[in-house]
């Protein structure tokens, strides 16, 4: 974790006493600044109708509040996380901070009712400014391999100030006044930039980049703003109003744009691909999802709640619901490890029912408040299901170089969608509070939204059994049907989800058969590193880049013979199921010539004319394998070592690493150890306290989302310890947090000697 907060840079003129924050506590701090997102739009909520009756505040003034601040906001998230990108992120997120104490402070002093909308669209705006800045900053300081996992709990932290913020909002409007509310507002933002100031890492200017295509970023930032801004406006000004209309197709115009030019355009000369369209397209569709279904909830609940005769803060509790349900969710994708296939398929259709069963809750029965905050909470379960692994995936996949400037596309989508939301006319800011009528077709809308987002992000099949469940819970609310019908269409929804749930068993069950299928071959083919040979100590790792098989085109073996403890590891030209075939013929020969042969070197040269015969048996000209064999006998310091064209192996003690120099010989296959004559070997010395780990090039090639190299000597220098077993278990969790997928199979050996009786006595 010390070695993730490291890229930040040491802070500035401190002292080297002084010691970083932990990587816990940074991530802790980061939710805790950004949770003001969630917080301050709830207080807003809550303080409208006081501001109302002292100032005068009208719908026309609320409109523009909300229309201006979010298009603002939009164009503020991918300028503020551009600028993080090259300013650095610590000080960008400090005056972002600033920025939201001046608009909570003009707030709490306004004087009138524009007055009061300048604070909300300042405070808009710096809120999306913070917001983009600490999605960034976690995503800096965590690894690829880490970012699920910090994802799922800041995402828990901000679904849990949801809910605090929901309770307390009105009771602290009530009670305190609007303006000693926002005054509490300006004293958390200030708490924040303290505790920001003193605990985040430091970092300067970072190198600036180009982006890939700054055409194609504006043209997506100006269809963004002004799609959101026409969409806002049409309930307004009305849909056939020629602004409007010139917005939208201005919006339509830039996307276009952005379009034409994402199918001509490559990386430019600095290598940074662009995102991968699909990641891009998902992220962007379960924003949106997001930030529609928020608007419904917030504009249905209440209308529903108070039809049922339940009081503004029995509203308030069934729409904190969905932050609880959130908040389980984030912590199952944090402690699970949801992929985001599964989170779109179980989730969306989830948030789809929810949606489809909401007002049938609150419309009926003894406990209508509880069954609406069960619904509810099942909505914002599956809403965040399927996006706390999309934002995870996305953000893993980020060039660090541009991490703030595509970070910005997750909450530009989530306000995207709350614009698209207030577009219909029952949302719309001049109008009051939806119409029972009103907020039932609300909900069927966001059914459709949802489910239309299943069908894209997740497994169709179970997009059309949501969409079918909807339309049948449709008939049941609005139809008047006789009992027997309603029989017969509740068993049709019942073999309906039967048949889904029976489909995801046998898919489970084939996994499973087909996991046990790849784990048995690779204990056939590879087997395990002992712990104690000889008078070694060993411990492996072998993960291959695909897991149909198990195995791939690394090898290593370890086996103790009449001539010493003998180690092989290495690397065979090409994959799939030849590769295979190329490791099992080279493992058997060594397995039986390392007991017959004395010499290591005439074990290398025989292992060179097998991977001969295995070329010319398949007419493959270019067949070759890398190798490195070790050998040490009995309690001597020194190893033999023969190296066919494969990596040095590198010397691990607790206070340093570095490689192991030696003569490299041509790679097996090739013909050269017999051209060369009797192969000679080079001795190694071992030193007590030191371990030798030898590995492939699938661990020190492991690339992370800029496309950097996996630091092995580097990421071993920072731990302190040096025991082969800890070694491997640090290498194996540290590359996998490294780069969010494997693409070569990594195999590692790493050895030391076996602590002598009479060591341990003196070590009592």
């Amino acid at each position: 974790m010390q070695g993730a907060l490291g890229h930040a840079g040491p802070a500035a003129g401190s002292t080297g006493s002084e010691r970083p924050a932990s990587l816990r506590v940074v991530g802790l701090l980061l939710a805790a600044v950004a949770a003001l997102y969630v917080i301050a739009p709830a207080m807003n909520a809550a303080v409208v109708p006081l501001v109302a009756s002292e100032l005068g505040l009208g719908p026309h003034h609320e409109a523009v509040a909300r229309v201006v601040g979010q298009t603002l906001a939009i164009v503020t998230l991918v300028a503020v996380g551009r600028t993080g990108d090259v300013r650095g992120r610590r000080s960008v997120l400090l005056v972002s901070l600033v920025v939201l104490c001046a608009g909570c402070l003009l707030l709490a002093v306004a004087f009138n009712p524009w007055s009061y909308v300048l604070g909300r669209v300042v405070m808009a705006a710096a809120l999306a400014a913070v917001f983009v800045s600490c999605l960034a900053f976690m995503a800096t300081v965590s690894m690829p391999g880490r970012i699920r996992r910090m994802m799922g709990g800041w995402l828990a932290a901000m679904s849990a100030g949801f809910v605090i913020a929901v309770n307390v909002a009105p009771r602290a409007a009530s009670v305190a006044g609007w303006r000693l509310i926002m005054a509490g507002m300006t004293l958390a933002a200030v708490g924040a930039m303290l505790l920001a100031r003193r605990y985040l890492p430091r970092g300067g200017p970072s190198e600036s980049y180009r982006l890939p295509d700054p055409v194609r970023t504006g043209c997506r930032v100006a269809a963004a703003a002004l799609g959101a801004a026409g969409l806002q406006l049409a309930p307004l000004w009305g849909w056939s109003d020629p602004r409007v209309g010139a917005l939208l197709v201005a919006a339509a115009t830039a996307l276009a744009v952005a379009r034409l030019r994402a199918r001509r355009q490559t990386a430019r000369a600095s290598g940074v691909a662009p995102l991968s369209g699909p990641v891009w397209t998902a992220a962007l569709i379960a924003g949106i999802a997001l930030g529609f279904t928020q608007v419904v909830l917030a504009m249905a609940v209440p209308a529903l709640t108070g039809a049922a005769g339940g009081s503004a803060e029995g509203g308030a509790l069934v729409l904190s619901a969905f932050g609880l349900g959130g908040m389980v969710s984030c912590l199952l994708v944090r402690h699970r490890g949801i992929a985001p296939l599964t989170g779109a398929s179980l989730g969306l259709p989830l948030a789809a029912l929810g949606l489809a069963l909401l007002h049938t809750a609150l419309d009926s029965g003894t406990y209508r408040l509880a069954a609406g905050y069960a619904v509810v909470a099942l909505v914002g379960f599956g809403i965040m299901l399927a996006m706390a692994p999309q934002m995870a995936r996305f953000l893993s996949v980020i060039p660090r170089t541009h991490l703030g400037v595509n970070a910005a596309l997750l909450p530009a989508a989530i306000l995207f969608g709350t614009a698209a939301a207030q577009a219909m006319p029952y949302t719309s800011a001049l109008n009051g509070a939806p119409t029972h009528a009103e907020a039932r077709e609300l909900l069927w809308i966001g059914t459709i939204v949802v489910a239309v987002a299943a069908l894209a992000l997740g497994r169709p099949v179970v997009a059309l059994v949501v969409a079918a469940t909807s339309g049948l819970q449709y008939l049941l609310v609005d139809t008047h049907i006789s009992k027997s019908v309603t029989v017969v269409i509740a068993l049709t929804v019942g073999a309906a989800a039967g048949t889904v749930a029976w489909s995801r068993r046998e898919q489970a069950e084939r996994l499973s058969r087909t996991r046990e299928t790849a784990s048995a071959l690779q204990h056939a083919v590879l087997h395990p590193i002992p712990t104690d040979l000889g008078a070694l100590r060993l411990a492996g790792l072998y993960r291959p880049a695909t897991t149909e098989s198990g195995i791939g085109g690394d090898f290593l073996e370890a086996v103790d013979t009449p001539y010493g403890t003998r180690i092989l590891i290495g690397d065979v030209r090409g994959k799939g199921l030849q590769a295979v075939q190329t490791v099992t013929d080279l493992l058997g020969c060594f397995r039986s010539q390392a007991h017959e042969t004395p010499e290591l070197g005439e074990v290398a040269a025989r292992l060179d004319r097998q991977v001969q015969r295995v070329a010319v048996a398949r007419g493959d000209d270019e067949l070759f394998a890398t190798a490195l064999l070790l050998q040490h006998k009995g309690p001597a310091r020194e190893l033999e070592v023969v190296n066919c064209g494969h990596l040095a192996p590198l010397a691990v003690s607790p206070t340093r690493a570095g490689e192991v120099e030696g003569p490299a010989l041509l790679p097996l296959g090739l013909g050269a150890l017999d051209a060369a004559g009797p192969v000679r070997t080079h001795p190694v010395v071992l030193d007590p306290g030191t371990t030798l780990v030898v590995h492939t090039d699938g661990l020190s090639e492991a690339r992370n989302s800029s496309g950097e190299f996996y630091p092995i000597a580097e990421r071993l220098t920072d731990i302190a310890r040096s025991a082969p077993h800890e070694l491997v278990r640090h290498l194996d969790g540290d590359v996998r947090d490294w780069t969010h997928r494997l693409t070569d199979d990594i195999a590692v050996i790493a050895l030391g000697h076996r602590p002598r009786p009479s060591d341990l006595v003196t070590a009592r």
